[in-house]
C-alpha cells in the first residue's frame, strides 16, 4: 500500500539536492582554477638559457667528420730490397733538409750493381771484337772484289788480243768465243761480290746498332741502379717532423716499402668524410666551416674523391688559415659544408628549444614573464636559427628545452 510523501520531505530531499549541486560546482571551479594555476606555472631563471634576436646571416650546414693531416706529407719508402741497419731519427723529431733518418745494408744491391758493371764492360768488349770482325771481314770481301776486277782487266785484254790474232789469221773464232765467256763469268763473280758487300755493310750496321742497344739497356739499368743506390741513403728532402720511421732494425725491406714519414706542421689540410647519400650537394669550392673547440676555422672543398667505401665519400679541406696553432696531426673535427646563406635576416642562437619542422612554438620573455609564440623557422646550423615571423629584433628568446611547458600558454619566470 503506497504512503504519501509529506511535504517537508519533499523540501529535505530538495534542499539536499541543491546543496549536491553547489559541491559539484564548488569542486569544478576548483578544477579550473588549478588548471588555470597549471597553465600559468613558474620556472626559474637558473633553469632556461636565452638569447635575443638579432639580424644578421644564416648559413645552412651539413655535418660530416675530419681529420687533421699535415698539408704537406713525405712518405719515403726503400728503393731497394735491404734491411735496417740503424735508426737515425725516431718519431716526433725535427729533421733538417739532407738529414740521415736511418741507414740501410745496401751489400745485396751493391753485389748486383758490381755483376751488372762487369757483364756492361763484357758486353762493351764483345761490341769492339764484332767491329774487329766485321771489319776484317768487309776487308777481305773488298779485296777480292779488287782481285775480280783486275782479272776482268785482264780478260777484256785476252778478247782484245784474240780479235787482233783472228784478224791476222792466227787464231780461230772458237778462241775469241772463249774469251768473251771468260770475261762475262768474271763480270758476273764481280757484280756477286759487289752485291756480296753491300750486304755485309747493312749486316754490320744492324749488328752494330744491335749490340750498343743491348749494352745502352745494360747501362740504364746500371744507372738506374746506382740512382736507387744513391737513394738507399735515407734522408729527408725538406725540413720538417718526422711522423713515422720504421725501427725494426735487421727486418727485411722490400722495394717500394715505407720506411718513414716526414711531415710539414707548419701548414695542414683537413680530410673530410660524408655519407654518400649527399653527394650531389658536394662540390669543389664548397664553403666549409671547421669547429676546434670554441674555434672556427673557414676553408673550401678542394677535391672530392670519387671512390665511395662503405657509404662514406672522402674529401680534401682547404683551409683559411692553414697554421692556426689549434692545428694538430690526426686531431679529429667537426666539419660543417655550407648548401645555402641568407643574409640580413633574424635569427637567434640554436639551441634544444628548436626541434620539429615549421611552425613551431616558442617563449619570448618579457617584464619576468615568458609568452608563447608560434614561429616560422628557415635555415639553421649549429649556432643559428632563422626566424621568419612571430618575433622582432631585440626579443629575448628562451632557447632552452621548454617541452615540459607544452600546454602553458604563459610562465612567470622566478629569480634565484
Amino acid at each position: 500500500m503506497d504512503t504519501e510523501i509529506t511535504e517537508e520531505v519533499v523540501k529535505q530531499k530538495r534542499k539536499k539536492g541543491i546543496i549536491i549541486g553547489l559541491i559539484a560546482i564548488a569542486i569544478l571551479t576548483l578544477c579550473i582554477w588549478l588548471m588555470r594555476a597549471y597553465l600559468k606555472s613558474s620556472v626559474s631563471q637558473s633553469e632556461i638559457t636565452t638569447a635575443k634576436v638579432q639580424v644578421g646571416n644564416v648559413e645552412n650546414t651539413l655535418n660530416a667528420t675530419g681529420e687533421v693531416l699535415p698539408e704537406f706529407e713525405e712518405v719515403i719508402t726503400s728503393p731497394i730490397n735491404a734491411s735496417i741497419k740503424n735508426v737515425i731519427m725516431d718519431a716526433g723529431k725535427k729533421v733538417n733538409t739532407g738529414q740521415s733518418v736511418l741507414t740501410l745494408d745496401k751489400s745485396a744491391a751493391e753485389n748486383d750493381y758490381a755483376k751488372l758493371k762487369f757483364e756492361l764492360e763484357t758486353k762493351k768488349n764483345e761490341i769492339s771484337k764484332l767491329k774487329l770482325d766485321l771489319n776484317k771481314s768487309f776487308f777481305d770481301i773488298q779485296s777480292n772484289n779488287d782481285i775480280k776486277q783486275l782479272r776482268i782487266g785482264n780478260l777484256t785484254d785476252a778478247v782484245e788480243n784474240a780479235k787482233r790474232l783472228f784478224k791476222a789469221g792466227g787464231g780461230t773464232r772458237e778462241d775469241i768465243e772463249q774469251a768473251e765467256l771468260n770475261l762475262k763469268v768474271a763480270q758476273l763473280e764481280k757484280k756477286q761480290l759487289e752485291n756480296e758487300i753491300k750486304n755485309k755493310q747493312q749486316t754490320m750496321l744492324l749488328e752494330e746498332k744491335e749490340a750498343e742497344i743491348a749494352a745502352a739497356i745494360q747501362e740504364r739499368d746500371l744507372n738506374e741502379l746506382q740512382r736507387k743506390l744513391d737513394l738507399a741513403n735515407i734522408v729527408a728532402t725538406r725540413s720538417g717532423v718526422v711522423t713515422y720511421v720504421n725501427k725494426n732494425i735487421g727486418a727485411n725491406i722490400s722495394q717500394g716499402e715505407t720506411l718513414a714519414r716526414i711531415a710539414d706542421l707548419s701548414s695542414f689540410k683537413v680530410t673530410g668524410s660524408l655519407s654518400d647519400n649527399y653527394l650531389d650537394q658536394l662540390h669543389n669550392g664548397m664553403p666549409v666551416i671547421i669547429r676546434i673547440n670554441d674555434t672556427q676555422l673557414r676553408g673550401s672543398v678542394s677535391n672530392v674523391y670519387p671512390s665511395v667505401q662503405n657509404g662514406i665519400i672522402t674529401f680534401d679541406i682547404q683551409l683559411e688559415e692553414r697554421n692556426n696553432k689549434q692545428l694538430r696531426p690526426n686531431m679529429k673535427v667537426d666539419v660543417y659544408l655550407v648548401t645555402s646563406v641568407h643574409s640580413k635576416v633574424m635569427r637567434v642562437a640554436n639551441g634544444p628549444a628548436f626541434k620539429g619542422a615549421s611552425p613551431q612554438d616558442i617563449f619570448v620573455v618579457s617584464n619576468g614573464k615568458a609568452e608563447r609564440h608560434s614561429v616560422h623557422t628557415g635555415l639553421s646550423n649549429f649556432d643559428f636559427m632563422e626566424l621568419k615571423d612571430g618575433v622582432k629584433p631585440g626579443d629575448v628568446v628562451i632557447t632552452s628545452d621548454m617541452s615540459e611547458f607544452k600546454n602553458s600558454k604563459e610562465l612567470t619566470i622566478k629569480g634565484e
